[in-house]
């Protein structure tokens, strides 16, 4: 026999009765096939809000009558599938189940109780409604169908509710009764059995999938199939992980894990009857009859190492400790017999080395029940202070790695905990069996979709995300956004996800949680009305799940760069342009690096000194190999280098201020270029990457302009009177050719001292060719001289500046591979 067991979803309508009902027709062969089937979907559901309606005394006639619609609906919509003599057999088991409901629901609400055997008997009646339609439309196909009392035939142990298989009983009833009936589809009804005594039993909820592995190990069936509304068993939770990866084969005792550690697909208690009897189960989808399906049986694959991420939610962690613990025999049996007598599972324990502490995870609902009752049987130990308080952590979840490739494979713990860290994850209790198979880590609630995220992403799709916020989408921001968005290729190539999520401006703040559409953002910031905030953004970042949030601040605004020790404990990478945070308070400057290095985050400033060039990272090279800062002279910026190269050929200064500002080399206000200042912030971060403990104070600064000219005029009125320099500027050129050198403006450290300044430089010194917007270091340390380090490339453009922040977005991920 293949015994086939249908779910909820599968039976949402007739149309998907009928769908089921070909699936069957098209299994008839050499063997017989045993249906087990679910309740329409739903039907479960109200079932049990009528009981409690009921419990409680509230008015449940409106739901009643719904339940009555959804059966009548069903039976009228099935009326061209099935003989009107058929369809009346439904109709007169649907008046009874209504009659026997109606009468329970009466008597629950006068006598203000429900005992359990009479919540059962309501329960389980949507299954028997099933079968008897799926019987009907059965035989409306043609098929020899016989009906089989599943309640006669599925022997129990155990409680009303959650009752356990009697698989010895089972086999010997359904011998009896196949070999008086010959059919080609036996139907049946999951969830519900019966005790020695012959009362109704169910198999605990979602129990259908457990009875149809009862069903194939009483009958020794070739084969078990799940049908559901997925295509099989998966990496992970699909519905959290999107990229969750079907996973074709596992073996009984990976099924085992993940389905007790949250599986949706597969109920916990199904897979010991199929494991014991050795029959494969496969999961297969009934709106996708042609998929392969994933297949469970005895054998164990090593086509991956780990299987699949499983979840347990909604539990909390219980901790018995105290000195009573140390060296006392039985005390560990003592809490978990104290659990058995209260029918309280236990889903994780862990125990200290030291036997100071005893910790285990029971659901959240068992939990008031658990400790009132460890409160009574440790009533002598807690009240003598050989026993702490019990130590309660609710609201927490358990993470599982599940597979069998896992065993003696180095790493694999290393990797789990690992991604748990990337993820911000704090572990909490740890459990791994001996078989290694599982390893487990109990987290909070609230961060369990998080890790589940992370470690999937490590261990099976291996495309890490990049989640980025922008603020500052003017020259340079607007530039990076438009590199994003023609990378998009070649980051799917080497597997990265880079997505904008959000964008700001001074005004307004706009997010997406699909992903901002890179080629709309303009139109689409102008209906933004969020205000920019980090409490906003954090907020956003959890209620999306997002693993590796990114700031990217290209703005000049200090109050943004006032954020950023704020942005990284929330958890935050931040890439920034922006020289303000660097040269602010020596304090601010600290703390800066003290956060990033205590919360795991990246601080990348690579394009604070020159744009695209490697400065940071190369000083940071140097000193990290043992060298030290001699000296440093550099061209710091891109405009000054363009205007000093034009001036050497003879362009006076208002004219060459006036061409790099049209090219976009300039701030809107050149004099933001020519009074030297940022010139002094970049030399200010050099000094202080190499250990200098300046402030911005300390940099002498001497500005192209002369002091006082055209202050407090507007950009038009300092541009009209800027031609009053341009005899200045070319008797300084003129002067400085004579002496066979040219003019450049240039930041220097030396003997701890900075100064910025226009410089006169011999035309074999290494800055003397830098110009037209170039910008050029040279480094002068006790690895290089007397020839210095020299770096030279661009330094003025959006375009160099944005690919820099590019480069330092990138570097998140090297943060990932570390881990």
């Amino acid at each position: 026999m293949r015994v086939l067991k249908f779910g909820g979803s599968s039976l949402a309508s007739v149309v998907r009765f009928a769908e089921v009902a070909d699936i069957v027709a098209n299994q008839i062969g050499t063997e017989p096939v045993g249906l087990v089937l679910s309740a329409p979907q739903g039907v479960t559901n109200t079932l049990v809000e009528l009981t409690d309606l009921a419990f409680l005394g509230s008015d449940y006639l409106p739901l009643l009558q719904q339940w009555r619609q959804r059966l009548a609906q069903l039976i009228d919509d099935a009326g061209l599938r099935a003989s009107s003599e058929q369809l009346q057999a439904v109709r007169e088991l649907a008046a009874v189940q209504d009659e026997r409901l109606t009468e329970r629901l009466q008597g629950i609400r006068l006598l203000g109780y429900c005992p359990d055997h009479i919540k059962a008997q309501i329960l389980g009646m949507g299954e028997q409604f099933s079968v008897a339609l799926m019987t009907a439309l059965l035989k409306g196909k043609q098929l020899q169908t016989v009906l089989l009392d599943s309640v006669a035939l599925v022997k129990s142990q155990g409680d009303y509710l959650n009752a356990v298989a009697d698989i010895s009983a089972s086999e010997q009833s359904f011998a009896a009764t196949l070999s008086k009936q010959q059919a080609q589809v036996y139907v049946m009804a999951g969830f519900v059995s019966s005790n020695a005594q012959g009362e109704l039993c169910l198999l605990g909820r979602n129990g259908s999938d457990y009875s149809a592995a009862i069903v194939a190990a009483a009958v020794k069936a070739s084969v078990c199939e799940i049908w559901t509304d997925v295509d099989g068993v998966y990496s992970a939770d699909p519905r959290q992980v999107k990229n969750a990866k079907l996973i074709s084969h596992l073996s009984y005792d990976e099924a085992m894990e993940l389905s007790y550690f949250g599986a949706k697909v597969l109920h916990p208690k199904t897979i010991g009857p199929l494991a014991r009897f050795q029959i494969p189960c496969y999961i297969k989808n009934t709106l996708n009859p042609s998929a392969p399906g994933s297949c469970i049986d005895q054998h164990s694959s090593g086509d991956s190492l780990v299987k699949g991420i499983s979840s347990l939610e909604h539990l909390a962690l219980i901790t018995v400790s105290g000195p009573g613990l140390k060296g006392v025999v039985g005390m560990a049996s003592r809490v978990f017999a104290t659990m058995a007598r209260e029918q309280v599972s236990v889903s994780l324990i862990t125990q200290s080395s030291s036997e100071f502490s005893i910790s285990f995870c029971v659901t959240q609902s068992d939990l008031k029940v658990a400790q009132q009752a460890l409160m009574a049987e440790f009533e002598l130990e807690l009240a003598n202070k050989l026993l702490r308080p019990l130590h309660i952590q609710s609201d927490m979840a358990i993470v599982s790695l599940v597979g069998d490739g896992m065993r003696q494979h180095r790493g694999v713990a290393a990797k789990f905990f690992a991604s748990l860290a990337q993820a911000r994850v704090n572990v909490v209790a740890i459990a791994q069996d001996s078989s290694e198979r599982s390893i487990s880590a109990v987290v909070e609630q609230k961060a369990c979709q998080d890790a589940v995220k992370v470690c999937h992403e490590n261990f099976f799709s291996h495309v890490p995300s990049i989640d980025v916020f922008l603020v500052g989408c003017g020259v340079v921001g607007g530039e990076l956004l438009a590199q994003f968005q023609r990378q998009q290729a070649f980051l799917q190539q080497r597997n990265v996800r880079l997505t904008v999520y959000g964008i700001a401006n001074s005004k307004a703040l706009l997010l997406d949680p699909k992903g901002i559409e890179l080629g709309q953002w303009q139109q689409q910031m102008q209906g933004a009305k969020t205000q920019f905030s980090v409490a906003q953004l954090s907020q956003f970042v959890t209620e999306q799940h997002l693993t590796n949030p990114v700031l990217i601040d290209c703005s000049s605004a200090e109050p943004v760069a006032g954020l950023y020790v704020d942005f990284l404990k929330a958890g935050f990478h931040v890439v920034t342009p922006n020289k303000k945070a660097n040269t602010g308070s020596l304090d601010y400057y600290r703390q800066l690096r003290q956060v990033a290095q205590q919360h795991r985050r990246r601080f990348l400033y690579e394009t604070t000194v020159g744009a695209g060039l490697p400065v940071i990272d190369t000083l940071q090279g140097l000193f990290n190999a043992g060298d030290e800062l001699l000296a440093f002279e550099g061209i710091l910026s891109g405009s000054l280098s363009y205007i000093f190269g034009l001036l050497e050929q003879g362009v006076s200064l208002s004219d060459v201020t006036q061409k790099a500002r049209d090219l976009g080399f300039t701030e809107p206000d050149p004099r933001d270029d020519l009074s030297g200042m940022d010139v002094a912030r970049k030399l200010l971060i050099m000094a202080r990457e190499s250990g200098l403990m300046l402030d911005l104070a300390d940099v002498d600064v001497e500005g192209v302009l002369p002091a006082g000219f055209a202050e407090g005029t507007a950009v038009p009125d300092f541009m009209a009177q800027l031609p009053q320099l341009d005899a200045l500027f070319a008797d300084k050129v003129v002067a400085a050719k004579a002496n066979g050198q040219v003019l450049r403006y240039i930041g220097e450290i030396r003997d701890g001292r900075c100064k910025v300044a226009i410089k006169a430089l011999d035309l074999d010194h290494p800055l003397a060719k830098v110009k037209d917007g170039e910008n050029a270091l040279a480094i002068h340390t006790r690895y290089y001289q007397p020839i210095p380090f020299v770096l030279r490339g661009y330094g003025a453009g959006a375009a160099v500046t944005a690919a820099g922040v590019f480069s330092d977005v990138m570097r998140t991920l090297s943060w990932q591979q570390e881990m």
